[in-house]
């Protein structure tokens, strides 16, 4: 049972020294920074880089620490991948996503031949089996250089002694609430005796930080081995889960070779298959150099039309082939990423006519937005971008009961089933069916930047099949556009993703003409209150020298640290 204390009395000086951090939290730093989706968060990064450690330290330290401070998308139930740049130059890229148990198979979603939207995203057979722990601690033996437990014992504290519930913490709890209702160690955590925490209340999460106890302790051994791995199985076997001792015990994560490409002279290094986030970030690039985007100008409709025309070019090569690279090798990646294959696309693009979407071909099931990332750049300039996820937020509502973590529900991200590919986003292709073992497809795109051999940006952002774009408009909005990491994060944005047919713009962010260009050109286009994404961006600062931080301003409690 966790503790929730009401500081009412105390609220006032609480919450008016953590949103004096926010607000006055530093956007310039010469030694190192942390950017993420919460300041707690952000200054236990920052306190990891001034105590000596790596940019891999304070990317762990900050990683667990969102997991009790940010519980939508921090996460020791999900995963994610992370790329890590040294200041020599050298790049790794760490999968850590989640894999589908061993009695996984491609119909496990059918009933009666007839695909259930419920099993797939909303029950225990949507939990995969988790990566994020295995994946910090594969990146801190590689890049490391404080102890293990140093790096976890900050977010082990916030748990036992508790965080004061920020008004935008209590909005999204309130929000989620009811889907939490049929799971009872989910209420007990997250609420109030069934009602819901308000800003103010005091979360402590005892059974989480004795979990991170364990993990600080033995390392991956104390959370897929164990009291923690027996709590999980007996959670799954309760309740038609699917996850087993040996399929925790199985779990792996990898080092892959990141995707690179060019962009008019800087480096762009991004995450490789199982996402395809930097597959498509640098097809969308390659499209683009061949415009010149700072005379045409940010917004502008002639920008917009280029850019989304690129979009949908780039999403429709992501439905084709896009899985596992361990259970589909012949995927055209190389051809996907070539300046070759970018004309050929761009020649395709008709100047003053927006291109139609054709419905029978390729599209991929809905991916949840409320991942979190967070970028990490240290006093010689190691850099790391670090995206990870439950899927939805809160992922599958479900806290194992004992252990204080939300299970993820990223089996959600396989295709629906074989041969169901229908007009309506039902998908059956065979790249990303479920199969035992499997890491199913995603759309994080952690990304670094470099020019001229030396560190120039790191990004990144939640958002579902949104990711893909909003960082490639970070990037864009930078290079050719010329603003600061700040501005970078606050510009409009804009979505396109093949299917369905529609362009999502915020509102407000860009001028009626350009908009009203767009509709001429054949563009079919909507917007909505929802804001796109959560940017977390750094970009090293080569006139004035040090760090510039970027925290996107759309979701709250965000924070830039830095020294």
């Amino acid at each position: 049972m966790e503790m929730i204390i009401r500081m009412a009395v105390f609220l006032p000086l609480v919450l008016s020294a953590q949103l004096t951090v926010a607000a006055n939290a530093p956007t310039h730093a010469n030694n190192g920074m942390v950017v993420s989706a919460n300041t707690l968060a952000s200054d236990i990064g920052a306190e990891v880089l001034r105590d000596g450690g790596s940019a891999m330290d304070a990317t762990v330290a900050t990683a667990f620490a969102l997991a009790v401070t940010h519980p939508s998308a921090g996460n020791l139930g999900g995963g994610g991948f992370l790329i890590y740049r040294s200041s020599e130059g050298e790049s790794v890229a760490y999968d850590f996503r989640e894999v589908a148990p061993l009695a996984s198979d491609p119909e496990m979603w059918l009933v009666d031949g007839k695909y259930s939207f419920e099993k797939h995203h909303m029950s225990y057979q949507s939990v995969g089996v988790p990566g994020t722990v295995r994946g910090l601690h594969l990146g801190w033996l590689d890049q490391g250089k404080l102890p293990w437990k140093r790096l976890v014992k900050p977010a082990i504290r916030l748990a036992r002694d508790g965080i004061p519930v920020t008004h935008g913490l209590a909005r999204s709890l309130k929000r989620h609430l009811p889907r939490m209702e049929k799971y009872p160690a989910t209420m007990a955590q997250f609420s109030n005796k069934g009602e819901p925490l308000v800003a103010g209340d005091l979360l402590r999460q005892s059974d989480l930080a004795r979990t991170l106890q364990r993990i600080a302790n033995k390392g991956p051994d104390g959370f897929y081995k164990g009291k923690t791995a027996e709590l999980i199985v007996q959670e799954m076997e309760r309740n038609g889960g699917l996850i087993t001792l040996a399929d925790l015990a199985a779990y792996k994560a990898k080092k892959r070779v990141p995707t690179s490409g060019t962009y008019r002279g800087y480096e762009i290094i991004s995450m490789p298959p199982p996402s395809s986030g930097g597959t498509a970030l640098v097809e969308m690039l390659n499209i683009l150099e061949g415009y010149d985007l700072t005379e045409s100008g940010f917004g502008t409709t002639v920008t917009l039309h280029r850019m989304v025309e690129a979009m949908r070019r780039a999403f429709h090569d992501r439905a084709r082939f896009m899985g596992d690279p361990d259970f589909n090798a012949a995927m055209p990646l190389a051809k996907l990423t070539s300046k070759e294959y970018a004309e050929e696309l761009r020649s395709s693009i008709d100047p003053g006519t927006a291109s139609v979407s054709n419905p029978e071909s390729f599209s991929l099931p809905k991916e949840g937005p409320s991942t979190t990332h967070f970028s990490v750049v240290d006093k010689d300039q190691n850099a790391a971008s670090l995206t990870y996820t439950l899927e939805w937020s809160y992922g599958s509502g479900i806290v194992v009961t004992g252990a204080g973590f939300l299970l993820n529900n990223e089996m959600g991200d396989f295709n629906a089933g074989p041969g169901l590919t229908d007009s309506q986003g039902l998908i059956g292709t065979p790249a990303n069916l479920a199969e035992p073992g499997k890491r199913m497809l995603s759309s994080m795109t952690p990304t670094i930047v470099a020019k001229d051999g030396e560190l120039f940006m790191v990004t990144g952002t939640p958002g579902g099949r949104t990711i893909i774009n909003t960082v490639l408009q970070t990037v864009v909005n930078v290079i050719d556009h010329g603003m600061g990491a700040q501005a970078a994060v606050d510009a409009g944005r804009v979505h396109h993703q093949w299917l369905p047919d529609m362009m999502r713009y915020e509102e407000p962010g860009f001028s009626k003409d350009s908009l009203k260009g767009l509709a001429a050109m054949g563009h079919k286009m909507k917007t909505g209150s929802y804001p796109q994404g959560s940017a977390e961006v750094i970009v090293v600062n080569g006139d004035q020298g040090g760090l510039d931080g970027g925290v996107d301003r759309r979701v709250p409690d965000g924070g830039v640290s830095g020294y």
